[in-house]
């Protein structure tokens, strides 16, 4: 087929992307209770994405198609209960006998912070912080750090709606990691999580992300699920299909100390571990490694890989990583075309860029990094492939995918892994101007 068909062909395909309904529906025992999701309206016929719970607990997704005329609720649980299996243990690695983690995880949560950095987008970080200021942490603390704002609006709102509940930072030199890093030296809690501004958190997202934390001595950070608010536009929908944010719903620690046998690329593969709008880092750990790279992150030249580089920063300080699907935030996707044109550069020159940023601070790194460079290689051929549909399955589910990936998006990605060093070498360069320009 021509390059030209091709692409018709792809945006046909991409146009005829229908909306999918977002709904919660939670077991117990003969009993289920169906809601929709954050912000949707009542489920109705037609297809649903749904977010299955057991005792309150996230287990996994599946999407099912309501016919007209019939129960959603009756329907819905019907499927849910022959395919979604109870809670699943945590995952084991070789030698793994005692998950740190595994027990415990329900005790009392440490002080905590929760860091949102924003920029001129008021409305969702208003949603945001409504979500946050109802979590049933005992005990903790927000920190909002506007980013190079053009107007007064993000604090103009803290200080109208949040003022008691809310601390409000204002960070003028552009990037996230820049503002995260302003955010942690903030911060007074033990713990210190991370969240973006266009999230709904759930009610005990927070108790869930920080409890591992009483539980392990020897734990640096967590991160936990991120599921689709809403998959109304084409884009939304494709993303999702493809795996989106979500990380699974099995449990798993990963330790420096017993290199996972599955992961042989460990520790440089950080996008399995989670991202950056659902994280929390053992604030005095966080601090120790030097925070975030201020060179990464959406905002810079390198595009992102700021979650990534503090990731992998924790673990080769010797530090372990928890991630637990039972911390959910609700995560608005971006809408459109244009948007996953971005967003895919973006994800290309963010994993590059924060390989890069890791050998630069971390050069003891680099033998390590040489020895697995032919497998990731390999594996950058696989993450950037065109990846057609294989079978049905739901939203979220890894490798199944219910939407072929687009050709332009793939070629967009490896242009972003080959740009990535060149645009963070290039932050750091206006980083450091910026710095002797102050003086």
């Amino acid at each position: 087929m021509a390059r030209s068909a091709r692409a018709q062909e792809e945006i046909r395909r991409f146009l005829d992307i229908g909306a999918v309904q977002v709904a919660e529906l939670d077991l117990d025992g003969d009993e289920a209770v169906l809601r929709p999701g954050p912000g949707s309206p009542p489920v109705t016929h037609g297809e649903v994405f749904v977010l299955v719970r057991r005792g309150g607990r996230p287990v996994g997704t599946l999407l099912a198609r309501v016919p007209e005329g019939a129960d959603a609720k009756s329907v819905l649980a019907a499927r849910a209960r022959a395919e979604c299996a109870p809670a699943p243990a945590p995952a084991r690695g070789p030698g793994e006998a005692g998950d740190p983690g595994e027990a415990g995880e329900s005790g009392e949560p440490p002080y905590t912070s929760v860091v949102i950095a924003t920029r001129e987008r008021a409305g969702q970080l208003a949603r945001a912080l409504d979500s946050l200021l109802a979590q049933d942490h005992p005990r903790f603390e927000i920190v909002v750090v506007d980013n190079a704002p053009v107007t007064s609006e993000t604090r103009e709102l803290v200080e109208r709606k949040y003022a008691e509940r809310v601390r409000y930072v204002c960070e003028p030199v552009p990037g996230l990691a820049v503002a995260h890093n302003t955010g942690l030296a903030a911060v007074r809690g033990e713990v210190v999580a991370f969240t973006d501004d266009d999230v709904v958190a759930d009610p005990r997202w927070l108790t869930e992300l920080t409890a591992p934390f009483a539980a392990d001595s020897a734990l640096g950070c967590s991160t936990g699920l991120i599921l689709p608010a809403r998959l109304t536009t084409p884009a939304q929908v494709l993303l999702e299909s493809h795996g989106g944010f979500a990380k699974g719903f099995t449990p798993r620690t990963y330790d420096p100390a017993r290199p996972p046998g599955d992961e042989p690329l460990f520790p440089f593969t950080a996008g399995r571990f989670g991202s950056g709008a659902n994280m929390a880092f053992r604030t005095a750990v966080l601090r120790e490694v030097g925070g975030f790279d201020p060179a990464t992150g959406a905002g810079t030249a390198a595009r992102g890989g700021d979650d990534l580089y503090g990731f992998v920063r924790v673990l080769a300080q010797g530090h372990r990583l928890r991630y637990t699907p039972h911390a959910l935030v609700w995560h608005h996707h971006r809408e459109t075309w244009r948007d996953l044109e971005t967003q895919a550069y973006g994800y290309g020159a963010g994993l590059t860029a924060y390989l890069t940023a890791v050998l630069v601070n971390r050069p003891a790194l680099l033998p390590a990094f040489l020895a697995r460079l032919p497998r990731g290689l390999a594996h950058a051929r696989t993450l950037t492939a065109v990846r057609e549909t294989e079978g049905g399955g739901a939203p979220g589910d890894h490798d199944v995918r219910t939407h072929p990936w687009p050709r332009r998006l793939s070629r967009l990605q490896r242009r972003g892994m080959v740009y990535g060093p060149v645009g963070y070498l290039r932050a750091r360069r206006a980083l450091r101007a910026r710095v002797e320009g102050a003086r």
